[in-house]
């Protein structure tokens, strides 16, 4: 079995990291206007200066800046594209006494266009932080965030009178103009994070999409055609991977359920290259969708989970590796955290400790697996 020398590396990781103390306090420090946002971002350079060291020392060959300069890993991006307006999130506590974040409304008020370069200056930085022979990572939010959460009713009917293909084609061309600046800058590596095809395995999400209008069955071949429009725009070279998100705020989730709804939809009709799919759990069902992947595509297996720092051991994620290799080949199969150690600025409930820990036994076992 052979390591591997492009993206996604055996041992991947899907990109957030929690945010050390300084950096929180600068960020209420700009909120209060203490200080201006090119202090706040030079607080945010040496944290990710410090961020892409801890990542080399762990042994990951993919790095990020550990979404640093976001606050929610979606709306910080989605929010500068032209024609889109959101609403700041809400946090809402359930009768059990835990935290859930109520999704934000995101709103398409105009024809959705690409106004300026998002993620460039951010690469950038990263990329001069970044070691010889270790490549930098940038994660974007899927553009099905753009429907699925308000549907129909969340898209303006004046300028879309009819979502296909007007909003869907704007769309795939934005987020190709954004690929297109990111590959200029040196960029081989996106990853984009959908919660949607994880939701739409969800009987509660389901049924909420009913309620919108939307068919549950269609919509995951909905959205493989959308995300076929923005892999069209990809450059030659560049690895684009999707990263199922279930919801991961403050150790929660938002979804559960078996791939097998979407999974047909995802692997085979997708055109992407390599996929980032949560089996941290009993909530993620088995792993006969991965029966759909096709040659030459790649499923990263999140089997270490991000939300607590119980330990899994090198054993238990070896016997889980082999269960998933009876439906789609080892050689297509690479190891990570089921998701991001802080997909919001608020963080998991985790100690720095446990996500270093986690990191390496990732690393450590995917050595042992694939060599």
């Amino acid at each position: 079995m052979t390591t591997r020398t492009t993206p996604p590396f055996r041992a991947d990781h899907v990109g957030s990291f929690l945010r050390p103390k300084y950096l929180l306090d600068a960020r209420e420090q700009k909120a209060r206007g203490e200080i201006t946002a090119e202090q706040l971002r030079a607080v945010e350079d040496r944290a990710i200066t410090e961020i892409v060291r801890f990542q080399e020392e762990v042994g990951l060959q993919s790095i990020t800046d550990g979404e640093f300069r976001r606050t929610y890993f979606h709306i910080d991006f989605l929010e500068q594209l032209g024609g889109v307006k959101t609403d700041i999130p809400v946090t809402v506590r359930k009768p059990d006494g835990t935290e859930e974040l109520a999704p934000p409304v995101m709103r398409v008020v105009d024809k959705v266009r690409h106004v300026k370069d998002i993620q460039r200056a951010d690469f950038e930085y990263l990329k001069s932080q970044v070691s010889a022979g270790r490549t930098p990572k940038v994660t974007i939010p899927s553009p099905t965030m753009l429907h699925f959460r308000g549907g129909r009713a969340g898209i303006s009917r004046e300028h879309y009178p009819e979502l296909d293909p007007a909003f869907y084609d704007d769309v795939a061309r934005a987020y190709g103009e954004e690929l297109k600046s990111l590959y200029e800058a040196g960029c081989r590596y996106v990853q984009m994070d959908d919660t949607n095809m994880a939701y739409l395995c969800d009987e509660k999400m389901r049924e909420a999409a009913r309620a919108r209008g939307d068919d549950p069955n269609e919509l995951p071949h909905r959205y493989a055609g959308f995300i076929n429009k923005v892999v069209a725009y990809k450059p030659a070279g560049m690895t684009l991977a999707m990263h199922l998100c279930r919801g991961n705020f403050k150790s929660t989730f938002a979804a559960q359920g078996n791939y097998e709804p979407v999974a047909e939809a995802l692997l085979a009709e997708m055109n992407l290259d390599a996929y980032f799919m949560e089996y941290d759990d009993d909530r993620s069902g088995d792993f006969r969708p991965l029966r759909f992947l096709p040659p030459g595509k790649i499923v990263v297996l999140g089997l270490v989970t991000t939300k607590f720092g119980e330990m899994e051991s090198k054993d238990t994620l070896k016997r889980r590796i082999d269960e998933a290799s009876r439906y789609a080949p080892l050689e297509q199969l690479c190891l990570s955290p089921q998701c991001g150690f802080s997909s919001t600025v608020h963080g998991n409930n985790i100690a720095v400790e446990s996500q270093r820990a986690k990191l390496r036994l990732v690393v450590e076992t995917a050595a042992e697996v694939w060599g």
